[in-house]
């Protein structure tokens, strides 16, 4: 796998043991991740699950992306397992599934984003030959290597089943969503991404990624949080969203005119 490629960039980055910026999307607009990365994160993430991305607006975010030099992940609704192979055709590098509970679930999800023997992924990657440059025979042989099925942990039963998850042949890495895991973690009292029950299964979770040989990622609201968990082990994290960034840069630069 080449870092040149796009699309197969961020497996070889993550192979190579780089740590890796995600630019969280929930804008449909393709011109926002296409900015995001064009000011130096390392990938695009477009959220279809609470973000406004649709079909449409994925393949046409994915294509913004991918010509813009950086790779470009999607996140599904919860269950639209269907949809990451759709995404895959469109030429995303990887797909991040939510509410991965159990072996059932990773089974499924990652039977969807792997082409047989692995898993039984339909064969239709038009656009995904053009994006890579590949002819059909060398897709075929490499698909499975560089398109990353992320599963997300987020709840009590992920943790309880994180090992059964990690084991599933074609799921490379896992996800954490620091916001559901902490209302579960609290039963439902509390949403807070940074409880020491959550710091405790931030810990947990990379380190029974890595005795799996797989990566761990997690969505973070800062660059500050996003560099704490780089140095303890995490390969890949989002830094803050597009409309936290947006209103962030608001707010400086009226403050800055106003006098403030």
């Amino acid at each position: 796998m080449s870092q040149s490629n796009p699309v197969t960039a961020l497996a070889a980055r993550v192979a190579a043991g780089e740590f890796t910026t995600l630019a969280w999307c929930s804008m449909a607009d393709p011109a926002v991740p296409e900015h995001l990365v064009r000011e130096g994160f390392d990938s695009a993430m477009l959220d279809m699950q609470h973000g406004a991305s649709d079909m449409v607006s994925a393949m046409a975010g994915i294509s913004a992306v991918t010509l813009a030099g950086k790779p470009c992940v999607v996140r599904i609704p919860v269950g639209h397992f269907s949809t990451a192979s759709r995404l895959l055709d469109m030429g995303a590098a990887g797909v991040i599934a939510p509410m991965i509970n159990s072996l059932a679930d990773a089974k499924a999800f990652a039977g969807f984003m792997k082409l047989p023997p692995m898993g039984e992924r339909s064969w239709g990657p038009s656009r995904a030959l053009a994006l890579t440059g590949m002819d059909m025979p060398t897709y075929l042989r490499e698909a499975n290597k560089f398109h990353l099925a992320i599963a997300m942990i987020e709840t009590r039963e992920a943790i309880s089943a994180l090992d059964d998850i990690l084991a599933v042949p074609g799921i490379d890495g896992v996800f954490v969503g620091p916001s559901d895991l902490s209302i579960a973690l609290s039963n439902g009292k509390a949403i807070d991404p940074n409880s020491k029950d959550v710091d405790a299964a931030l810990d947990h979770i990379c380190k029974r990624a890595k005795a799996h040989k797989k990566f761990a990622a997690a969505f973070c609201f800062t660059g500050k949080k996003a560099n704490e968990l780089r140095l303890r082990g995490y390969a890949m994290c989002s830094v803050a969203t597009d409309s936290i960034l947006l209103r962030a840069a608001a707010r400086a630069e009226l403050a800055i005119a106003r006098g403030a």
